[in-house]
């Protein structure tokens, strides 16, 4: 039996991960009931709302601070997962074994059962020591978070219930660090998935005819790719950067034709674009209507999201929060952290819409990165150490 085996953490942790929560199509109750039974445990209490209906709850568990009339803290996280591909995983997807590593193999394993788990086990701690804080805390757990997060902390904020928890600061995820730096992210790309929905003169496939779709499909995707390569190499020439800073582009659908001898009347192209937190949304979308006019007319933008840019976070001495999580990590623990824009998109995006402060901090380091990934894993000792870290930095952000 391995030195982790008999951990009350490690044990609660595993339990978690075995709950099979998976998009789509999922029955959250029984993460519900296992979070009621750890709130007991706690003894604290526990309050689920239904803010995206019936099958999409949120849970509240609440330990209540010395001084609850200021702002309250927020410890974020989200109860689903991705999709497994189970004949690309050496080990069941939610089984949670453990190797002779303490490498804890499942589904959530990094993305983001740990995080949540990691807070109450840093409460727990605090909780045996006596430890009284002034802030209140609110632990939350959310649904729907890999789908977009509509039905849960989208729906959630826009309740009363939301508003009585008087939030003041949100902590939830962030992304594993494969060096010795842990990544804190204080803001988030804005994401557009749009259609350039292309119309054109259309005929025989045997002429050369004029304001073709396959003319103006190859004008938009010409401008599209170069403003692709374009970042792609702002982003390898500068050391200064990283891959939050700049603009990503990808092509993801081409759709219509009707026969290899038919020029078509109308195409769509789609593309996912992340887009950087100094660009500005109406400069850029007239830069897309632009190019469609540019490319001869008869092209519709068309948006299956359209993102809205939210402002960051300030990680400067006008932001409480961040001057207690900052000096709790660097000086009174010594870490050493690195101050990130995430690539994709977190439930803070609905924190922060409301002007409240969020970071999002996942405490991983000298890891892979195997969130979405087949057989992701994290090992016992680091989730331990991050166990370790929410202890000191929840004392500092609740007495902050």
């Amino acid at each position: 039996m391995s030195a982790w085996e008999n951990n009350k953490e490690i044990q609660i942790f595993r339990e978690y991960l075995r709950i099979p929560s998976v998009q789509p199509d999922i029955d959250y109750e029984p993460c519900i009931e296992f979070l009621r039974k750890q709130a007991k445990d706690l003894g604290l209490p526990i309050n689920v709302y239904y803010p995206g209906g019936k099958t999409k709850p949120v849970a509240v568990i609440t330990w209540q601070g010395t001084q609850p009339e200021l702002p309250s803290i927020v410890l974020n996280s989200h109860m689903d997962v991705v999709p497994v591909f189970e004949d690309k995983w050496v080990h069941a997807p939610f089984g949670a074994e453990m190797d002779e590593e303490g490498r804890i193999f499942a589904r959530g394993s990094q993305d983001m059962k740990c995080v949540g788990m990691q807070h109450l086990a840093a409460i727990r701690a605090l909780k045996s020591k006596g430890v009284q804080l002034k802030r209140t805390i609110h632990v939350t757990y959310v649904p729907d978070e890999e789908i977009g997060g509509t039905l849960g902390m989208a729906a959630f904020v826009k309740t009363d219930d939301f508003k009585k928890l008087n939030v003041g600061f949100s902590l939830d995820e962030g992304i594993a660090s494969t060096d010795d730096v842990y990544n804190v992210y204080y803001a988030e790309k804005y994401i557009w998935q749009v259609h350039f929905k292309i119309t054109g003169q259309a005929g025989h496939g045997s002429l050369l005819l004029k304001n073709t779709v396959g003319e103006k499909l190859h004008y938009i995707l010409n401008k599209m790719m170069a403003f692709r390569e374009h970042e792609a190499k702002r982003l390898e020439s500068d050391p200064n950067l990283s891959i939050g800073d700049v603009t990503m582009v990808n092509l993801t659908t081409i759709n219509g034709g009707v026969q290899s001898n038919v020029v078509p009347a109308s195409l769509d192209v789609g593309f996912d674009i992340r887009i950087a937190i100094d660009v500005d949304p109406k400069e850029f979308e007239n830069q897309l209507l632009r190019w469609c006019e540019e490319a001869g007319g008869g092209i519709e933008l068309a948006f299956d999201l359209k993102q809205p840019k939210i402002e960051a976070t300030k990680i400067d001495d006008s932001n409480i929060y961040w001057v207690a999580f900052e000096k709790c990590l660097t000086k009174d623990m010594g870490l050493k952290i690195r101050k990130l824009i995430l690539p994709g998109g977190t439930d803070s995006r609905f924190i922060r819409q409301l002007g409240i402060p969020a970071l999002g901090f996942s405490p991983m380091i000298e890891t892979p990165l195997l969130l979405h990934d087949h057989d992701e894993y994290l090992k016992a000792d680091t989730y331990l150490r991050g166990c370790e870290i929410y202890v000191n930095l929840i004392t500092s952000l609740a007495n902050a």
